[in-house]
């Protein structure tokens, strides 16, 4: 299951209308450290899904951009008694890319703007092995001029390998930008060619 929670009023999963704010004001935020094949990952969840996978060389710089983006939230470390579910989430997304298990399929707590959700939207549809330019896909959302921006909706994708936009090149090819490092974008576009034959 997905849930994508919008910038501005939106509904919970009972239809229940609700306000989501991307600073997370009003939000308790857990999060876990765990240790991957491309380095330490941070993974944070909101009562309603997973809003953030980072990667980074410290605890203390991954802590602080979490909190700078939610700002307003109350941040907590990840416990068994609270939120035992983050800590099997960022397991399964270790095994993953330790070639182990497919991709989880978890549920998401995504904020952004109404542009950055469309594009968000539309990566969650490309399959592993596939990839876009960011000229394609801003014509896949009807903004063919809009290529920039889709690259800028991109780079502000706060959950990595869920929403794959690793899976955005340039147009020639090369890899373009990511915000969690290169060498990470490479060898996620390696691992999913070799998980598309290996898991079919």
């Amino acid at each position: 299951m997905i849930f994508i929670a919008s910038r501005g009023a939106g509904q919970d999963m009972d239809g229940t209308p609700r306000v989501y704010r991307r600073d997370g004001k009003g939000d308790v935020i857990y999060y876990a450290l765990q240790q991957t094949r491309l380095g330490l990952m941070l993974v944070a969840a909101s009562d309603r899904g997973l809003c953030c996978a980072a990667f980074g060389e410290g605890e203390a710089t991954l802590l602080e951009q979490l909190q700078a983006v939610f700002s307003q939230a109350d941040i907590r470390p990840s416990t068994i008694e609270a939120s035992e579910h983050l800590n099997n989430w960022a397991t399964a997304i270790a095994a993953y890319l330790a070639r182990q298990t497919p991709l989880p399929n978890l549920p998401l707590d995504l904020r952004g703007t109404a542009f950055q959700m469309m594009v968000w939207r539309y990566l969650l549809h490309i399959e592993a092995g596939n990839t876009l330019s960011y000229r394609e896909l801003a014509e896949a959302v009807n903004k063919p001029k809009a290529a920039r921006a889709v690259a800028s909706a991109c780079g502000a994708n706060k959950v990595a390998i869920l929403v794959p936009c690793h899976r955005i090149l340039q147009g020639d090819g090369g890899l373009g930008g990511y915000r969690w490092g290169l060498e990470r974008k490479r060898d996620l576009l390696e691992l999913e060619k070799s998980e598309s034959a290996h898991w079919g």
